[in-house]
C-alpha cells in the first residue's frame, strides 16, 4: 500500500496537535466560496482531539469554510449520551464559529432504513462527486478492539462492496442499529485518517498493519484515489515490529 503512512506520537496531545495543524492547513487552502468536506467519527479518542482543537483554536480558523458530516451514528436521539453528534457538538461544534447550515447530522431518531436513504441524499447533494462516488476531503476514522471501523463490524465487510452511500448496520453484540458510510465512500475520500490511542488497541493495530490477510473491517480501508494515514500514540503502536515514523 504505497499511499499508507504510519505516524506515532509520544502523547495524544501531540497527535491532536498534528490533526489540528492539518485541518488548519487544508482550511486555509480552501478557496473562498468553496467548502472543505469533513466526516467525523465518535469515540473517546476523537473526543479528546476535539477538546484539544477547541482549546487551542487561537488563530481564528475559518470554520465557516468547513461542512461537517458523520461517518456513522447510533440510532438514538440527538440528545442521547450515545449520540456521536451530541459528543461532537459538546466538545467541538459549540466552541467554534460554525454556521448551523454547515452541520449535516445523521438523524438517529428516525427510522433507520429511511434515514440511510435521506442521509445518502444529503451527502450526494453537498459533497462533490468523483469516480462516481461522493468524495470527502477528510474522513476521520476510529478503530474498535474487534477491528471494526465506522459501523462496519466483523462479518459485515460486504459493506465495502455496497452500491449505496449509507446503509444500516447492526452491532453484533448489543443489536443496536446504526447508520454508516459504506466502504466505497470511505475509500473514495482524499484523506482517510485513522486516529487510534491506548494499549487496548495495540494488538488489533499490529494485526491490521502487519498482516494483509486479517479480514478485519479496518483492513479493507484502502483509498483508491487518496491517502491513508494512521495516527497512533505510543501505546497503540506498542506491538508494531517495524519502526514507523515518529514525531
Amino acid at each position: 500500500m504505497d499511499n499508507r503512512e504510519i505516524v506515532v506520537f509520544p502523547t495524544i496531545a501531540k497527535l491532536a496537535e498534528f490533526v489540528a495543524g492539518l485541518l488548519n492547513t487544508l482550511i486555509a487552502e480552501t478557496a473562498d466560496g468553496e467548502y472543505l468536506t469533513l466526516a467525523l467519527s465518535g469515540g473517546s479518542t476523537p473526543k479528546q482531539i476535539f477538546r484539544y482543537i477547541t482549546s487551542h483554536d487561537t488563530i481564528k480558523t475559518r470554520w465557516e469554510k468547513v461542512r461537517f458530516f458523520w461517518v456513522d451514528e447510533r440510532c438514538v436521539p440527538a440528545e442521547d449520551d450515545e449520540s456521536n453528534y451530541k459528543m461532537t457538538r459538546q466538545n467541538l461544534l459549540e466552541n467554534l464559529a460554525v454556521p448551523e447550515g454547515n452541520i449535516f447530522r445523521i438523524h438517529g431518531e428516525n427510522d433507520p432504513e429511511k434515514e440511510a436513504v435521506r442521509y445518502s441524499s444529503i451527502i450526494a447533494g453537498n459533497v462533490p462527486v468523483e469516480n462516481n462516488w461522493p468524495r470527502f476531503d477528510i474522513l476521520l476514522l476510529g478503530l474498535g478492539e474487534d477491528g471494526h471501523t465506522a459501523s462496519i463490524f466483523p462479518g459485515n465487510t460486504a459493506l465495502f462492496q455496497s452500491s449505496k452511500i449509507c446503509e444500516v448496520a447492526t452491532h453484533p453484540k448489543s443489536g443496536q442499529q446504526r447508520i454508516t458510510l459504506t466502504g466505497p465512500v470511505i475509500n473514495n475520500a482524499s484523506h482517510v485518517i485513522f486516529m487510534v490511542t491506548g494499549p487496548g488497541k495495540a494488538s488489533v493495530v499490529a494485526k491490521i498493519l502487519q498482516d494483509s490477510n486479517t479480514g478485519l473491517p479496518a483492513s479493507f480501508v484502502k483509498p483508491s484515489h487518496g491517502n491513508l494515514t494512521w495516527l497512533l500514540d505510543e501505546d497503540a503502536a506498542g506491538k508494531l515490529k517495524n519502526g514507523p515514523l515518529r514525531q
